[in-house]
Parts: structure tokens; sequence; C-alpha cells
């Protein structure tokens, strides 16, 4: 058995799944049916930021031109180093702090090419990551709000306030833990505030969001693009569905604004299941680029791979959303629904090698490990208070500890 050597941690990502599900209140996808998905990218060349020196106070983090993001800076003395650009292709070191008195020296960045993660979601309606006596951030090394981070969750309605609560939780776990936070989802057809909604509305729920939350390293900027889902206010965000796409431009754009240092992804489902699905999606993501969208990777859900999808299937698709669009690939809500122990434990084997071993898919978010509370009913990964099979050899596979 090839094993993967501990994937470190730069960042925080995370998905929340039950009844709203990760598709995220759909149905499992069948074929031509609606489902969810969301995607993560890599981008150019990302420079790890230095390590502060322990007389320096917070040290700075490098930028990546496309797709790497910034990497936090040294926390004050000293003691953590820069973490490199999430993502970046070949990036190099960061400088490792000087030693002072009282403070330890920054450990030097890590190469760009390192940079993978294999997260998860919270847990259940309260959006638990510590769940039953096991700490999250032992096995996941990001992590997404499945239900918390979507419009919905935070404003319930044009005129409401924000609610923050839940995915301040979320966020300061990340932050503590040196995890990815990911966010899911800012424009989406599903989970979104009540009334009529306006540029000025989406205007203010990226900024706010990312004033409040500066470290969130990716985000789902357009989730499930149509027929999938459509958003009742794309019209007046600049209409062009099925055209020019310019409602998706502008929240590319409107994203970048608010939020300068986060991968910016468009995630849907079946794009890497079927293939008329797959060059629709395609064909969006191209039209969005060429109109000025700064579109950082694309998201694959994977919620379909449980079926009768060949793996032959999935990795030519996969790969062929990465050659036609020219960007790095992130399988953001992966799930086996197979309550054979075996079975499921043969697909993750079948389709984790690929994963882990291909340089431009960028990390994978599983959507949900404890059994019976995951979207679909039987992908958990712990079930009873015991690992199932497939989350023993993942364990192994990426040197991390089974619960």
């Amino acid at each position: 058995m090839t094993h993967h050597a501990r994937l470190p941690y730069f960042g925080l990502f995370l998905c929340l799944g039950t009844a709203f599900g990760c598709g995220d209140d759909a149905p499992p996808p069948g074929p031509g049916s609606a489902g969810a998905s969301q995607v993560g990218g890599t981008g150019g060349a990302s420079t790890a930021g230095a390590g502060g020196s322990s007389t320096s106070g917070a040290g700075s983090g490098g930028t990546s031109p496309v797709g790497g993001t910034s990497g936090a800076g040294a926390t004050t003395g000293g003691t953590t180093a820069g973490n490199g650009g999430v993502g970046g292709a070949s990036g190099s070191a960061g400088a490792g702090g000087s030693a002072g008195a009282g403070g330890s020296a920054g450990a030097a960045g890590g190469s760009g090419s390192d940079r993978k993660f294999v997260g998860n979601i919270t847990t259940g309606f309260n959006a638990a990551l510590d769940t039953g006596g096991r700490v999250f951030s032992t096995h996941w090394d990001q992590v997404t709000p499945e239900n918390a981070g979507k419009w919905g969750s935070v404003q319930s309605n044009a005129s409401a306030s924000f609610k923050w609560d839940t995915l301040d939780g979320i966020y300061d776990y990340a932050q503590k833990k040196g995890i990815i936070f990911k966010q899911h989802t800012f424009v989406w057809g599903s989970q979104q505030p009540s009334g009529t909604l306006t540029e000025t509305h989406v205007k203010a729920w990226m900024k706010e969001f990312c004033a409040r939350y500066p470290n969130t390293r990716l985000i789902d900027v357009v989730n499930e693009p149509p027929p999938h889902t459509t958003p009742s206010y794309a019209n007046a965000i600049g209409g062009g569905t099925d055209g020019s796409w310019q409602w998706i431009v502008n929240s590319f754009k409107w994203a970048r604004e608010a939020c300068p240092n986060a991968i910016l992804i468009i995630n849907d489902y079946n794009n890497i299941e079927y293939g008329d699905q797959n060059q629709h999606f395609i064909d969006i993501v191209k039209t969005a680029k060429a109109a000025g969208a700064p579109i950082d990777a694309v998201g694959a859900q994977a919620h379909g791979l449980s079926g009768n999808i060949s793996t032959a299937t999935m990795k030519s698709l996969v790969t062929k959303l990465h050659t036609e669009t020219g960007l790095p690939v992130y399988i953001t809500e992966y799930d086996i629904d197979l309550a054979d122990d075996n079975a499921q434990l043969g697909r993750y084997k079948e389709h984790f090698p690929f994963f882990l071993d291909t340089e431009w898919i960028h990390g994978v978010t599983i959507w949900g490990w404890v059994y019976g509370q995951t979207w679909v009913p039987a992908s958990g990964l712990i079930k009873n208070g015991a690992p199932r099979p497939a989350m023993t050899w993942l364990m192994d596979e990426l040197d991390r500890p089974a619960p």
C-alpha cells in the first residue's frame, strides 16, 4: 500500500449535512437530475508567508498570482511561522522566523505542491466539530460549514440583520486549530434570504462576511448554476442566464473585491459523472472567465460516485474539467452512500489514490463522517462509535490516527 504522508494543515474548510443536505437540500442526483456540488481551486505559484521573528510581532503572509492565497503571518512573538499560500503550484518556501528572547524560530514554509488537504464538514444542525469524544482537527485539516455559511442561515430576509453566532464558532475553531476554513456558499438558488434581493444586498453579504472572517481561504462563490438552481435575484445582479452569464461574472468580481485573498470557486454537481453536464459546466466557466470573472478554481461535489459511474468515467471527466478550463479542481462534497463496509472501502480505494496523486486536484472535502448524521444515509465513516474500514484505510493513507 502506498502511503500518502500526512498533509499539512494550512487553513480552514467545512460543510454541514443532514436534512438540508449537500446538494444541498435536494435528493441525491441521478442521470440528468439535480444534485449539489462544490469545487475548490489552486492556482499559480504561491510564496509561503515569512515566519515572524520573536521580537517583530506579526509576520506577513505571501501572496500568489492566481489561486494561491496569502499565507497567514506569524503570531505575535514569532512562535508560529507564516503559512504558505493555499494550493499554489511550486511555491517557494517561506523564510523561517528568527529566534529572539523568549521566542522560538519560525518554521520554513513548504512548497506549493504539498498544500493538498483532506477535510470534512460540521456534524448536525448544531454544527458540531469535536463530537463523540473525537477531535475534528485530529483527523481533518479543513472544514466547511454545510449550512451555517449559506446566506439564508445568516440572514433570514432582505431586511433582517446578520446572525453570525454559528459561523463564529466554526471559524474560531479553525483558527485555533490551524486548519483551513472554506465558505459555502455566497450565491445559490436555494437557502437564500426571503424578500427582494438586489445588488446592494449581495455586495453587503460578501463584504460583511469577509470583513468578519478575513482568513477564509476558499469560497464557493456560485453554487449549482443553471439548470440546477437559479437565484431568484439573478436578473437583479446582471442577468444573462444561458447567455453572457453576467450575474455569475458580477458575483465573482464582487467577491474578489470583498475577499481579495481567498480562492474563488464555482461549484456544481454531476460535472464529473455525466458528460453532457460536464460540458455545460465547462461552457459556463469559459464564458464567465472570458468576460472577466476572476474564477480561481472549479469544484466537483462528487455526490454521484456511489452508483454505477465508473472510476474511469470519473477520472476522464475530472481531467476534462481541468484541461478545458485551465483551472485546478477541488472535490468538494465527496460521500460514498454504501451501507456495506467492503463496498464503501472499495470505492475509497479506487478514488482517493487518484485524488491524492493528481497535482491539479488541490483538496478533498468529505461530506460528513458520523453515520446517521450525513446528507445521504449510509455515507458516514464512524458507525456505532467505531471507524468503518474506509475511515481506517483513509487515515492510514494520510498518516493520521484512526478514531
